[in-house]
């Protein structure tokens, strides 16, 4: 059994161009998520999936052992393309194994440390799950546009410390094996294992603004 790390950078981001290799903390934003897996224990091989031969270069400069590079096809690298889709691409090129599992590690979230990765597949292991995804508790109350309070009473408003609040996906890691994925064409399935991050990893880089932010909190958060 091999554990894969697998993180699908493509060139044409919309809003940010080159997003993903643009500079946050002093390196390209792949970076970060690349080095979190490769320094987990428990993932064998770094998969960077790119269109994009600037990123390939990029990538190539890490010197970070575990990682390789796979050439994704144009066809699953467009905006409407779905991130199952180079999943699966990349699965059908190789020799994986069924019971082999697949991280999937999304670069817009740099805050993902190695020690994250580690735990959420132990807690995989522990929880005897068939996936796993990260998230950060949500205390914020929602509603409807219709105006409709949806996970609160308005009536009996709870304070903040005795409101349980919602898991929200953060993005940052997603675990399933390879059979799974390949089952059901999804990341998720069958008994799902619910791993939390820490609060401040609820962000995520989709707007220029998001780095400024991220630099911030890689900055008080770099030795927790």
């Amino acid at each position: 059994m091999s554990n894969i790390a697998f993180i699908p950078v493509r060139g044409g981001s919309k809003s940010i161009p080159l997003k993903n290799i643009k500079i946050l903390a002093g390196y390209p934003l792949v970076y970060w998520t690349a080095k979190a897996a490769n320094d987990a224990a428990c993932i064998d091989q770094v998969v960077i999936a790119t269109d994009s031969e600037e990123i390939k270069q990029t990538v190539q400069k890490f010197n970070l052992p575990k990682i390789e590079i796979y050439n994704r096809r144009s066809e699953n690298a467009q905006d409407t393309s779905t991130t199952e889709s180079v999943m699966i691409e990349y699965i059908h090129s190789t020799n994986l194994k069924s019971d082999d599992y697949f991280f999937l590690i999304q670069a817009t979230s740099p805050l993902l440390k190695a020690k994250h990765i580690d735990s959420m597949f132990q807690n995989l292991l522990q929880d005897n799950a068939d996936s796993a995804l990260s998230c950060v508790e949500n205390k914020r109350f929602y509603w409807t546009e219709d105006g409709k309070s949806i996970n609160y009473d308005y009536k009996n408003r709870p304070r903040r410390q005795d409101f349980k609040g919602l898991m929200m996906e953060n993005g940052a890691c997603y675990i399933n094996s390879v059979k799974n994925i390949l089952l059901n064409n999804n990341r998720l399935s069958g008994k799902i294992s619910v791993y939390q991050m820490p609060d401040y990893t609820a962000v995520e880089i989709d707007e220029p603004d998001d780095f400024l932010l991220i630099e911030k909190l890689m900055e008080k958060h770099n030795d927790d």
